[in-house]
């Protein structure tokens, strides 16, 4: 029986591997390609294991075209991620159900369990985002659309977005992250 040597030639790449190494961005200056790599993995984990659709990475804040202090991933969820605590009142009122409101885009900020994150850092990104992201690099920023391609309203004047957290052994962990001080939720 012959012995097999493995060689570079006859060693594959993972479809995570696979699908970073495609993604890389072609812009000139080149970002970081450590943190658009991170991005890359956490809009794989997005569109493979949580299903999500029209899944994007901004490298430029659609507010002022400024360079990100970090690429973030945008996209739709399956379901609802959060329904503010107003809403929620509002929707109990007129008996509305939680998968009868439209879904909407949401902001990811990917990130690795060892960066450290300061109150300063994410009042930065949060000054680069807008309270929804857009479908497009130069979309009317004023108008969002849900699955079914209805115009939706913004939100409730409040900006929010996933914190994805990327362990060293590749597991994501989402946490909901405001721009201030939202009252809690009503269970």
């Amino acid at each position: 029986m012959a012995e097999q040597v493995l060689t570079m030639e006859n060693l594959q790449l993972s479809a995570l591997s696979s699908f970073i190494e495609a993604s890389k961005p072609t812009e000139s200056p080149v970002p970081d390609l450590h943190q658009h790599a991170l991005a890359a993995q956490v809009l794989h984990n997005l569109q493979h294991q949580h299903d999500w659709t029209s899944l994007q990475i901004h490298t430029q804040s659609p507010i002022d075209d400024q360079p990100l202090l970090k690429p973030l991933v945008s996209g739709q969820p399956p379901h609802r991620i959060y329904v503010h605590p107003d809403e929620q009142i509002e929707m109990l009122k007129q008996n509305i159900q939680e998968k009868d409101v439209p879904v909407e885009r949401e902001w990811v900020l990917p990130t690795h369990l060892r960066e450290k994150w300061t109150l300063r850092k994410f009042a930065k990104v949060f000054d680069g985002i807008t309270e929804l992201p857009s479908v497009g690099e130069k979309s009317n920023q004023d108008k969002h659309h849900n699955q079914g391609g209805q115009e939706t309203k913004t939100r409730r004047g409040e900006k929010r977005l996933l914190l994805a957290t990327v362990g060293d052994d590749s597991t994501v962990v989402y946490y909901i992250v405001h721009d201030g001080i939202v009252k809690p939720r009503q269970n």
